[in-house]
C-alpha cells in the first residue's frame, strides 16, 4: 500500500468502526459507537436515524482524535439495504431506518409475485423484503409521500457532504438497478410503484463525492461501498477465484464473476460488486440472516453467557447429541428465499445439554453456508478451492472447524478483523490518487489460521443431508395454514 493515512467507516446494523490507516503503519487510530436496533413484531426492526448519523461522526472523530494524524481522505461502507425517507432540502429524516432484516414488506412482495420472474431478470435480485425497493415501496404506500427515498448510505452522504449520491455496489442492493448499464431501471421503478422518484446519481466506489467537515478538518469523501463488498475486495484483491463469507450479524458470502453480470440459477443472487474507475465487476451473494444474532438469541435464553462461550461450552460434548438445528429465526434467506420460514430445534431428550444446544446452532450455520458455497461453485462452473473468512464470530475455532468439516474445504481466517472497514479505506485510497492500482491499495492476504477437514466426506455428505431434510420440514410448516 501506498499513500497517506485514510479514515475508514464502517457503518453496520449494530454499531458503527472507524479507524485511521496508515499504508506505512497500519492502524493509527481506533473509534466505535453503538447503534441500537429495535426488533418489533412482525419482523419489524427500525433504528433512530439520528442514532445512525450520530455513531458516524462519534466513531469518525474518536479514531480521528486517538491517530492524532491528519487524513487525506475518507471511505465509507454501509449496511447495503437499509432505508429511510428524508428531505433532500435539509437533510431532516421523515421516517426511522428500516434495517435490512425488516419484513414488513412482505405483502408488496407478495403482490409482485406476478413479476418476480421479470425482476429478477431485470436487476439479478428476487423480490424479497430483505432488499431496498420494497421497503421504499412500503415507505411510500403506508408512511409517507414526501421528500426522497433512498438507502441509508445516501442520507449519510448528503448529512456529510451535501451531495445526493449512492455507489454502484449499494444500488446494485436495492432491486432498481439495471447491472448490465449499472443504472436504474424504469421497469423496475414501474414495477415497483416507484417511477418518477428521484434517485440519487450512482458514482463509482472510488469517485470523489464531496467534502466533509463533519469529523473536524475538511476530508474529501471518496470512497462508498456496501460493507460485505468491501470485505470481498480486500479477501479477493489479488485473488480473483477466492470466495469470503463473513461472519457477523448475519453470515454473507460472495464470489466474483467478472466484467458482466452472471444470472444466479441455484438461489443466489447476481449483484454488482463494485464499479472502479467506470470499470464493473460482478459477483454472486448468498445470506444467511440469523448469525450473531442467533447467538445473541442462544444468550438472552441464559444457554451461553456470550459469543465468547460457544467453544467452551460447545467443547463439553463430542457432538450434537442427535440435536438439529435450523436458525431460521429471521426467515431463509438464499438459496431458499421463504422469509415466512421459522427456526427448529428438533432431536431434544432429558440428555439434552447445553453443549448439544450450542454445537447445534453452529452446525446449522455452518451447514447454511455450505448450502451457499454448493450454489456459488455451480453457478461459477468450478468447485471453490478455500473459503476466506471474517467478521466476530471467526474467534470461534469450533465454528470454523466446523465450517471446514462441512465444506470439506480449507477455511482461511483474516488476520485482519475490520476486513470492511480496510476495503472502504482501500476505496478511498484509490479515489485519492489515481495512480494507484487495487493490488497496491488493499493490504496483502494474511490468514491468522487455516482449519483443514477433519471429518470424511461421506459424514459431512451425512450430517449436511439430515440438515436438509429439517429444513424440508421447516418449509413445510411454513407452507401450512396458520
Amino acid at each position: 500500500m501506498t499513500g497517506g493515512p485514510v479514515l475508514a467507516v464502517d457503518q453496520g446494523t449494530s454499531g458503527t468502526k472507524a479507524l485511521v490507516l496508515c499504508p506505512e503503519r497500519g492502524v493509527l487510530g481506533t473509534g466505535s459507537a453503538p447503534v441500537r436496533p429495535r426488533y418489533l413484531p412482525g419482523g419489524r426492526v427500525e433504528a433512530d436515524p439520528a442514532e445512525l448519523y450520530g455513531s458516524v461522526v462519534a466513531a469518525g472523530r474518536a479514531a480521528l482524535a486517538e491517530a492524532g494524524v491528519p487524513v487525506v481522505a475518507a471511505g465509507l461502507a454501509n449496511q447495503g439495504e437499509t432505508v429511510l425517507a428524508w428531505d433532500p432540502a435539509d437533510g431532516t429524516p421523515l421516517t426511522d431506518a428500516l434495517v435490512w432484516q425488516d419484513r414488513r414488506a412482505a405483502g408488496i412482495c407478495a403482490g409482485l409475485a406476478p413479476h418476480a420472474g421479470e425482476l429478477l431478470a431485470l436487476t439479478g435480485l428476487p423480490v424479497d423484503p430483505y432488499f431496498a425497493a420494497p421497503k421504499m415501496a412500503w415507505i411510500r404506500r403506508h408512511a409517507t409521500g414526501a421528500g426522497v427515498v433512498t438507502t441509508s448510505d445516501a442520507w449519510l452522504v448528503h448529512r456529510l457532504t451535501g451531495a445526493f449520491a449512492t455507489d454502484a455496489a449499494t444500488a446494485g442492493r436495492t432491486g432498481l438497478l439495471d447491472p448490465a448499464a449499472v443504472a436504474w431501471s424504469p421497469r423496475a421503478l414501474d414495477r415497483y410503484g416507484l417511477a418518477g422518484e428521484r434517485l440519487p446519481r450512482i458514482a463509482d466506489c472510488d469517485e470523489p463525492v464531496g467534502t466533509t467537515t463533519a469529523f473536524g478538518p475538511p476530508i474529501p469523501l471518496t470512497g462508498l461501498v456496501v460493507d460485505q463488498q468491501a470485505a470481498l475486495l480486500v479477501q479477493s484483491a489479488t485473488a480473483p477465484a477466492a470466495a469470503k463469507c463473513t461472519y457477523g450479524t448475519g453470515a454473507f458470502l460472495m464470489a466474483r464473476t467478472g466484467p458482466r453480470p452472471r444470472t444466479a440459477t441455484g438461489g443466489l443472487v447476481g449483484c454488482v460488486a463494485w464499479r472502479l474507475r467506470g470499470r464493473a465487476e460482478h459477483c454472486l451473494d448468498g445470506q444467511v440472516y440469523t448469525v450473531a444474532s442467533a447467538v445473541r438469541w442462544l444468550t438472552d435464553l441464559g444457554v451461553i453467557g456470550g459469543a465468547a462461550d460457544l467453544d467452551a461450552v460447545g467443547s463439553t460434548v463430542p457432538d450434537t447429541g442427535g440435536v438439529s438445528f435450523v436458525p431460521a429465526l429471521a426467515g431463509l434467506a438464499a438459496p431458499w428465499w421463504r422469509g415466512d420460514a421459522r427456526g427448529s430445534l428438533t432431536g431434544l431428550g432429558l440428555d439434552t445439554g447445553r453443549g448439544h444446544l450450542v454445537r447445534a446452532l453452529v452446525e446449522g450455520i455452518a451447514a447454511q453456508v455450505a448450502e451457499l458455497a454448493a450454489a456459488a461453485a455451480a453457478d461459477r462452473g468450478a468447485p471453490l478451492e478455500t473459503l476466506r473468512a471474517d467478521g466476530g464470530l471467526t474467534r470461534s475455532a469450533l465454528l470454523m472447524q466446523t465450517q471446514a468439516d462441512l465444506l470439506q474445504l480449507p477455511v482461511e481466517v483474516s488476520a485482519l478483523p475490520d476486513a470492511t472497514a480496510l476495503g472502504a479505506a482501500a476505496l478511498a485510497r484509490l479515489g485519492h490518487d489515481p495512480s494507484l492500482t487495487v493490488p497496491e491499495a488493499v493490504p496483502a492476504w494474511k490468514p491468522s489460521a487455516v482449519y483443514e477437514p477433519a471429518i470424511s466426506a461421506d459424514e459431512a455428505a451425512t450430517r449436511l443431508a439430515r440438515f436438509r431434510t429439517e429444513v424440508d420440514a421447516v418449509l413445510a410448516r411454513a407452507g401450512e395454514p396458520a
